[in-house]
C-alpha cells in the first residue's frame, strides 16, 4: 500500500497555541535570570538545548501550579479545522516542538477540546519536563545527543524520521527554533519570527495568522494538485 503523498508537520508554542506554554511558564514562575539565558540564544551563542536547560532549572513552582497556568494557555481555533481538511485528504499531522510534552498533552489532552480522535497517527516529537517537588529537570530524547546547532528537538531529524517513504512535507511554524524545519520543508506556513527569518534567508513561505487560514490554502492547493517537492520545484534548499 503505497503511503501518504503529503506530511504536515507542526510547531506547537505560538502555532497551535496562542501563547508560548514555555515562556509562561518562565514568565510566573522563574527567577529573572532567565532572561538573559533568552537573549544569549536569540544572539547564538547557545543551543536551544543548553537554553532551556538553564532556564527550567531557574523554575520553582508545583505541578499543581503550573497545571494551573497551562490550563489557561488558549489554542487557535483552527487547529481542529486544519486537522479535519488533514484527515479529509489522508494527509498525517504530526507535532515537533522544541517545547515540552508535560505542556502539549496537558495542553491537548483537556476534555473541552475533544482533540483525542483527531490526532489518532499524530506523533508528538518534543523535549521532556519532569517535575521533582517544585523544581524542573528538561531532558531531550530527540536525539539524545545534541545536532550540530545544538537544538532541544531536532526538527529535520524528526521529519526525516516520520516520512521515511519520502512524501512532501509541510511546515507550520511561529519562531526561530522552526527555522532548520523551514529549509527542510517543501511548502512551509510562516508567521511572526520565522516569517522574518525566512524571508532573510530566501525560504519561500505562505504567510498566516490563524490555523483556519492554513487549513483554507493547504486544502486548495491540494485539490489543485499543485504542491511539489522544492528540489523540484524552486531548485536546492538554500544553506543556513
Amino acid at each position: 500500500m503505497p503511503g501518504p503523498a503529503t506530511v504536515v508537520f507542526l510547531d506547537f508554542d505560538g502555532t497551535i497555541t496562542r501563547r508560548d506554554a514555555t515562556d509562561a511558564i518562565l514568565d510566573a514562575f522563574a527567577a529573572p535570570e532567565w532572561l538573559q539565558i533568552e537573549e544569549a540564544w536569540l544572539s547564538g551563542r547557545i543551543g536551544s538545548r543548553d537554553c532551556l536547560t538553564a532556564q527550567m532549572a531557574l523554575v520553582t513552582a508545583t505541578p499543581q501550579e503550573v497545571d494551573a497556568l497551562l490550563r489557561e494557555i488558549e489554542v487557535d481555533p483552527g487547529f481542529t479545522t486544519l486537522l479535519e481538511a488533514c484527515t479529509a485528504r489522508a494527509t498525517p499531522v504530526h507535532i515537533i516542538s522544541d517545547g515540552f510534552d508535560y505542556c502539549i498533552d496537558r495542553i491537548l489532552g483537556r476534555p473541552e477540546l475533544d482533540l483525542s480522535a483527531r490526532l489518532l497517527g499524530a506523533h508528538v516529537v518534543a523535549s521532556h519536563l519532569q517535575p521533582d517537588g517544585e523544581r524542573w529537570r528538561a531532558t531531550f530524547p530527540c536525539p539524545t545527543e545534541p545536532c550540530a546547532h545544538g537544538c532541544a528537538t531536532c526538527k529535520p531529524l524528526a521529519m526525516d524520521r516520520l516520512n521515511a517513504a519520502g512524501a512532501v512535507t509541510v511546515f507550520v511554524g511561529d519562531g526561530l527554533s522552526d527555522r532548520y524545519a523551514a529549509a527542510r520543508a517543501d511548502m512551509v506556513f510562516a508567521k511572526d519570527k520565522l516569517a522574518v527569518f525566512c524571508k532573510g534567508a530566501s525560504i519561500p513561505f505562505t504567510p498566516y495568522d490563524t490555523l483556519a487560514a492554513v487549513a483554507d490554502r493547504l486544502d486548495r492547493v491540494l485539490q489543485a494538485g499543485q504542491l511539489l517537492p522544492r528540489s523540484f520545484a524552486n531548485g536546492v534548499l538554500p544553506r543556513l
